[in-house]
């Protein structure tokens, strides 16, 4: 039987986390026509008690990392800063910040309680003076990387309106060996590219990791046993399943958004075509939802989960359909010139990201789940797998590059089609999947 899901809780270190962000002062930060102007923000030297001070330069370090990727934001050089802190309560000299065209301002500190460290921090938005936010956390210095995440999410939060997206993880496939016969294994890592592992799950060809509704779990194809097969991974117990022993090959899975439910592609006993299924993971009940002579692969729940997006080649070449969840006829929603494949829903429910080849090139896009709006985000070489960041703001996906060297490296791009750029990883990766946010 599959294991309860969150049985085992790792991460319980939140001491207190109180958020106080005011309605009605925050900062626009201004997205037109695929173009975003940053945001110039301060990120103030956090302060220390003398024993923290390298934890507290990396976390300052981190929430600037973090909020300049984010392409929302200008965090501007410290060197630039006319005024220094002596504690959290101190009131800033505004004008000290507007002097150097800062529109935010943040302030905190860290302090060591026994075996657990404390940071508080503020947001101000320096032309009005307020508390945009605060907050308050504690846990073991070993977690200050998250904690920095969890400030981060709350600027970001403050400043523009969407979810944060910077205490995630991202699951991928760790590339090493010669270009024609790569070694591919499961990894793990935050999203910032800090922290990379493989998880111990065996097998050298492994593809198309996602990661259940809460974060612990990943099923994922695997080649171990000669024919590929879908299993699932618990991160926290280090315990692996098979989703169910087909006789033909088991591929492209993805959980549902309850987390009860694995759908995934399996192969015709003649290996000409392949149909879509998924399994109860309780009941270990299989229900066929497309029964097509074509290769119909791909399957992506909307956040709802009562539809699925997918591709097929059932009129002649690879397109995009939505159907029901529960089987039935499926409508083309993807008409532009070239294939589409990869669907994925984004979890606000407004768009289906996907890959596009067309002309030689291949493309991340999006469009809205009736196909309409069609944007092309982004082209290369060789793009595809696209990812989406659980505030639907930001996508990630692999690009894979020519020649005898060559391999595939993760990119970052934002859904307006701006601020891409490359995703730090130990080596060559593959097929990202981004986690929704951590508890």
């Amino acid at each position: 039987m599959r294991p309860a899901a969150n049985f085992v809780k790792i991460l319980v270190w939140f001491v207190v986390a109180v958020a106080a962000i005011a309605p009605g002062y925050a900062l626009e930060v201004d997205v037109t026509g695929g173009k975003i102007n940053p945001l110039p923000i301060a990120i103030a030297p956090f302060l220390s008690d003398g024993g923290t001070g390298e934890v507290a330069a990396e976390m300052s370090g981190v929430i600037a990392n973090n909020l300049g990727r984010s392409g929302y934001f200008n965090p501007l050089p410290p060197d630039t800063y006319t005024e220094q802190f002596g504690s959290l309560e101190q009131a800033p000299n505004f004008g000290s910040w507007q002097a150097i065209q800062a529109r935010a301002l943040v302030v905190g500190s860290v302090v060591q309680e026994g075996a657990k460290i404390r940071t508080s921090f503020k947001l101000y938005d320096v032309n009005s003076g307020q508390v945009l936010a605060s907050q308050n956390l504690a846990g073991s210095p070993k977690l200050a990387r998250r904690m920095a995440h969890r400030i981060s999410d709350q600027i970001y939060t403050a400043l523009t309106g969407f979810g944060g997206y910077f205490d995630t993880r991202i699951v991928f496939i760790n590339e090493t060996g010669e270009k024609s016969a790569r070694i591919k294994k499961l990894a793990i890592m935050d999203q910032d590219g800090f922290n990379p592992r493989e998880l111990p799950v065996g097998g050298d060809l492994i593809l198309t990791p996602r990661f259940s509704p809460s974060s612990n779990e990943v099923t994922y194809m695997s080649f171990d046993t000669g024919t590929p097969r879908v299993y699932i991974y618990n991160i926290d117990t280090r315990q692996k399943e098979i989703v169910g022993d087909f006789p033909n090959m088991s591929f492209a899975p993805r959980f549902s958004p309850d987390g009860n439910q694995v759908i995934m592609s399996l192969q015709s006993d003649d290996g000409n075509y392949s149909n879509l299924f998924d399994m109860n993971l309780q009941s270990r009940r299989l229900q066929q939802l497309t029964d097509v002579q074509a290769i119909n692969t791909a399957p992506s729940y909307s956040p709802d989960g009562r539809q699925i997006a997918f591709e097929s080649d059932r009129g002649g070449t690879q397109q995009i359909y939505v159907m029901s969840a529960g089987g039935g006829g499926a409508n083309r929603i993807s008409f532009g010139k070239g294939r589409y494949s990869t669907p994925v829903w984004s979890p606000d429910g407004q768009w289906i990201a996907f890959t596009k080849n067309y002309d030689g090139k291949f493309a991340i896009g999006v469009m809205k789940p009736d196909g309409s709006g069609e944007r092309i985000l982004t082209e290369g070489y060789h793009n595809e797998g696209p990812t989406w960041a659980p505030n639907s703001r930001v996508l990630m996906f692999f690009r894979e590059s020519g020649g005898e060297q060559g391999g595939a490296q993760l990119y970052s791009v934002d859904v307006t089609g701006y601020n891409e750029q490359p995703v730090q990883t130990p080596g060559f990766a593959s097929d990202p999947a981004w986690s929704p946010r951590l508890n």
